[in-house]
Order: structure tokens, then C-alpha cells, then sequence
């Protein structure tokens, strides 16, 4: 059982994003280790290997939990007032709560001083607060766009529960629910809780004192009321980012129930240093460097197994004679399927902006052996390649002599396929297989029993 952390080298006031004086002095770093998301907002386009742009969301390389230790690890020699390390994205924490759990409890055992925090939607937060509060999580923020289903149904395609997906005024209803209980719960636990509030014109700009009225009651401790940034890609790219006058006016009234944050700065997944600062060149460079690191967990050498042609850092190309990628999902949403369950692929025209579903196949067959690869082949002669999420060494060498890669991903199904159009590396959503090199184990990670 875990013992909870109660005490701190650092003040908990001396959080940047938290507290106006923390800002001038205090440096946050964010580790981009949650690359997955469990709703699609109407503001956000994620972006996994982006250096321009400076808002939530983006980063320029997505870390596994060794790598983004190893990073912070090098920061620290550049950036020597480091107060707090998140997690906020580019997707959601506890969408990739593995992840995030992981890369809090080496923090916690390698960082014991440093304040802990992340950046969450909430919809998936509750059955891990209990952890979070053992590791010693001193902040939280919460994004609460509506506490009205009627209005929270604009800001959101989609949400993702277990295998259910959910739309529409209920979905925004399911999603403040599991907000109520994640704000009052991380209150009683003694961690602060942050509320953002995108904004938006036309949507909730008249809605922000319910919001603030209800998170207040629930112990919320302050409220950062964000203006909408236009996004390109995104369902709200065309409604006009809201002037300060009225931004100003919303924060004024939401003041009578919470204390405002007014120095946010739309920080990026991977940000460093001060509020406000952009991460440098060598910022970025190193976080770079630690993405193409090889790290395990066991403390053994590793090295991937997988052909050059089937590691994802390859960008995945389409032809005129192959211009479509295969899908193995579940659902029609995640690429969630090992190619040996799949009896169906979803055939793709991959796209920037959106990808064109041009068939579901039945890849069924009654062979056995390389037969049944043969057999599969046979029926994607026009596909480039198959996003999975696992397949086995036989399936993947009998495909690749196809001239068919099998790339093991895991994520979304419209981002990958937007990156594949963009002639990006599927890097960020990789699931790759290792061997160890060390201690006679031939087996991959996830199936190590030593």
C-alpha cells in the first residue's frame, strides 16, 4: 500500500500556474507521456510532433514514462528553478493512465522535493484520485466548459468510456458528473483544484458564473477563465476569440464565488521553463533526443524486433496503385484490435482534415498458418498498410513480403490516419515489441514475468 505524501520541500503556493508571484520565479515542466484522449473537444486538434505552435494539445515529441524521466533529468542541468512537473497532454492523463501513473510514481521516488500536478478533463479521473493523492498530487486542473448538458453538448463530438461512446446533451451530462465527484474528492484529499473555463462566444460566455457558482461549492480553489483560441481543423475555427472587455467582465462576476487566474498562458504539453516563456531550441532538442531513446523498466538492454519497414517512426505512404490504409478496430473509433481477432478491417482514403471509410472487408478465412496471411493479403491488394493494435511475428513478415506494413498503434482513428496523410512518423501512438538483450527473456514487455 502506498504511503501519502504530506509534506513537501517546496510550498505548494510556489506552483506558477496556481499562484501570480510563483510565476516570475518558479519554472514548470510538462512531460508529454498522455498521448491518447478520451473525447474529441470542439476546440482542440492535438498535435504529437509539432514545434510552432504554442497551446494546449501540442508537443514535439510524445515520451514513454523511462524516456520523459531521462529528459527531465537533462532539463534539470539547463533549468535550475524547477518548482512543479504535470502532466498535460497532448491527450488526456487518465485516457493514458498507465502511463501517467507510471511516470507520477518514478517522479515521486526520483523527485521527492518537486510539487506534482496534472491537466485532466476529469471524465476518467475518479477511480485513480485515491492513487494520486497517495503519490502526493499537490494540483489538479479540471477543464469545465458547461455545468448545463444543453450547453456542454456544443463543446464535444465525442466521449470514450471503456468500449461505450457517447454524443450529444448526454454525454455532457456524463462528463460533469464524473467532474462533480473528481473536484469534491481531490478537495477532501487536500489537493488544489484548478478550473478552466474555455470561453467561447455565442456557447458559455454567458454561462461562466453557473460554472464558477457550482465549482466553488464542490472546493475548488481558482478558476482560469480562458478565451477561446480559433483553432484550424476544429468545428469552432470559425467563431471570433472573445475581446478583453468581455473577457475581463466574465472573470469580474465568476470572482464573487472563486479567486481568477489572469496570467494562463495556453501553455503546450511539453512546456519548460517560465509562464510564459516559448521553450527554446535546446529545450526542444532535447526532448527530441529523449523520444528516439530506448528506455525499459526492468533495468535490461533493449532493442525493437520489429523490420525497419514496420517500425512506426517510418511514415506510412499510399500509392495510386495502394491509396487506401486497413483499420483494426472495435469500434469504428480506436485502433483497438490485434490482427488475429479481426475478422472485419475497416478500408480507409486517409485524409488531412478527414479520412473517407470506403469499405468494411471480411478478412475471414478457414487457412491456417502463412495460408491465412496469403489469403488476407489477397483481399487488400489496394491497401498500403494495417493500423493494429498487436500482431504476431508470422502475420507481419507474410504481409510485409505483400507489400502491406503492418504498423502497431494504438490511438484514434482519424488522428492516425491524418498523419499517415501528412506523411507523419506514427511514432506517438506506437506500440512496439522488445526483446531484452540481457537476462536470457525472449519474450516482449508486456508478457515479462521476470
Amino acid at each position: 500500500m502506498q504511503t501519502p505524501i504530506t509534506e513537501h520541500t517546496l510550498d505548494p503556493r510556489q506552483h506558477p500556474c496556481f499562484d501570480q508571484e510563483a510565476r516570475h520565479k518558479s519554472a514548470r515542466i510538462h512531460l508529454p507521456v498522455a498521448s491518447r484522449c478520451n473525447m474529441q473537444c470542439n476546440y482542440c486538434n492535438r498535435k504529437h510532433s509539432c514545434v510552432n505552435e504554442s497551446r494546449p494539445g501540442v508537443t514535439a515529441s510524445v515520451l514513454s514514462s523511462g524516456q520523459a524521466i531521462g529528459y527531465l533529468r537533462a532539463l534539470s542541468k539547463r533549468i535550475h528553478n524547477i518548482s512543479v512537473v504535470g502532466i498535460a497532454g497532448p491527450g488526456d492523463p487518465m485516457a493514458s493512465a498507465d502511463e501517467t501513473l507510471e511516470t507520477l510514481r518514478m517522479l515521486r521516488a526520483e523527485y521527492p522535493e518537486l510539487l506534482l500536478c496534472m491537466a485532466s478533463n476529469g471524465l476518467n479521473l475518479p477511480p485513480y484520485i485515491d492513487e494520486l493523492a497517495a503519490l502526493g498530487l499537490s494540483h489538479v486542473t479540471i477543464t469545465v466548459n458547461a455545468v448545463d448538458p444543453q450547453i456542454g453538448a456544443h463543446f464535444y463530438a465525442w466521449m470514450q468510456r471503456g468500449s461505450l461512446r457517447f454524443t450529444g446533451e448526454y454525454a455532457a451530462e456524463q462528463l460533469w458528473r464524473a467532474q462533480q465527484r473528481s473536484i469534491k474528492a481531490l478537495a477532501e484529499r487536500g489537493i488544489t483544484v484548478k478550473i478552466n473555463t474555455i470561453y467561447t462566444p455565442g456557447i458559455n460566455d454567458q454561462h461562466t458564473d453557473d460554472i464558477a457558482r457550482s465549482v466553488a461549492s464542490l472546493g475548488a480553489s481558482i478558476m482560469n477563465i480562458m478565451p477561446l483560441l480559433p483553432t484550424e481543423g476544429t468545428p469552432f475555427a470559425s467563431i471570433s476569440e472573445p475581446n478583453r472587455a468581455a473577457l475581463k467582465a466574465a472573470r469580474a462576476r465568476a470572482q464573487q464565488y472563486l479567486p481568477q487566474m489572469t496570467h494562463c498562458a495556453r501553455c503546450r504539453a511539453d512546456a519548460a521553463g517560465l509562464i510564459g516563456q516559448p521553450n527554446s531550441d535546446a529545450t526542444t532538442e532535447l526532448l527530441q533526443i529523449a523520444g528516439a531513446t530506448s528506455t525499459d523498466h526492468t533495468h535490461h538492454k533493449i532493442a525493437p524486433v520489429l523490420p525497419a519497414t514496420l517500425v512506426p517512426d517510418n511514415p506510412l505512404l499510399t500509392s495510386d496503385e495502394k491509396p487506401f490504409i486497413a483499420v483494426a478496430s472495435k469500434d469504428g473509433l480506436f485502433i483497438n484490435q490485434h490482427l488475429g481477432e479481426a475478422t472485419v478491417l475497416r478500408i480507409y482514403r486517409p485524409g488531412e482534415k478527414r479520412s473517407q471509410l470506403v469499405d468494411v472487408r471480411n478478412v475471414m478465412s478457414d487457412a491456417s498458418g502463412p495460408m491465412r496471411w496469403i489469403k488476407m493479403a489477397e483481399k487488400l491488394p489496394d491497401c498500403a498498410a494495417i493500423l493494429v493494435s498487436g500482431a504476431g511475428a508470422l502475420p507481419r513478415k507474410v504481409l510485409d513480403s505483400k507489400q502491406i506494413t503492418v504498423s502497431i498503434v494504438e490511438g484514434v482513428i482519424d488522428e492516425a490516419l491524418a498523419a499517415c496523410a501528412q506523411g507523419n512518423s506514427l511514432s506517438w501512438i506506437s506500440k512496439q515489441n522488445f526483446r531484452c538483450e540481457e537476462g536470457g527473456c525472449s519474450g516482449d514487455r508486456g508478457n515479462c514475468t521476470e
